[in-house]
């Protein structure tokens, strides 16, 4: 899927996508930093017809339930022969013995077997994150492994 940039000057910069409908869906992210969700009216894709102020948080939040979502989809659409192997996410809270730590501090493979396979942070996929991979609050971590596995990981970042 093409994603059209479109530079507005003084204002700041629009990212738009055409769906299959034709609508155009997009976020115009202002010079000062706020943005804007955008979605096109039916009859003329040149005009919004709806727009929604979006916090830093919002927008995060935003884009982890639309892209994690599609990226678990994946691995999980990869692993789906292997029995005994799933997929599953964990966010790393404020507060997490991890928020601020490196991967590798984790120690999840060698304490679990399982394996942290990427990292969502602010709508973007790390994927294969290696051991010097800084965690902060706000990451979705993605892990691959058995049940038993998923559940160790899980507490580990949550409680260590």
């Amino acid at each position: 899927m093409d994603v059209e940039v479109t530079r507005l000057p003084g204002i700041g910069t629009k990212q738009e996508i055409t769906t299959a409908s034709g609508r155009r869906l997009g976020v115009l992210t202002h010079r000062d930093g706020h943005r804007e969700l955008l979605v096109s009216a039916q009859a003329d894709p040149d005009t919004s017809c709806a727009s929604v102020r979006l916090t830093d948080a919002e927008g995060q939040a935003l884009g982890t339930l639309l892209g994690a979502p599609n990226l678990v989809a994946q691995l999980q659409d990869q692993v789906r022969e292997v029995e005994g192997i799933m997929t599953a996410q964990f966010p790393i809270a404020t507060g997490s013995p991890y928020d601020g730590r490196t991967l590798g501090d984790t120690a999840m493979r060698t304490r679990t077997g399982a394996s942290i396979v990427a990292v969502v942070r602010d709508h973007v996929v790390a994927p294969t994150p290696g051991p010097g991979f800084v965690f902060r609050a706000g990451d979705l971590v993605v892990v691959v492994g058995t049940s038993e596995g998923l559940g160790q990981a899980a507490a580990i970042l949550e409680d260590d």
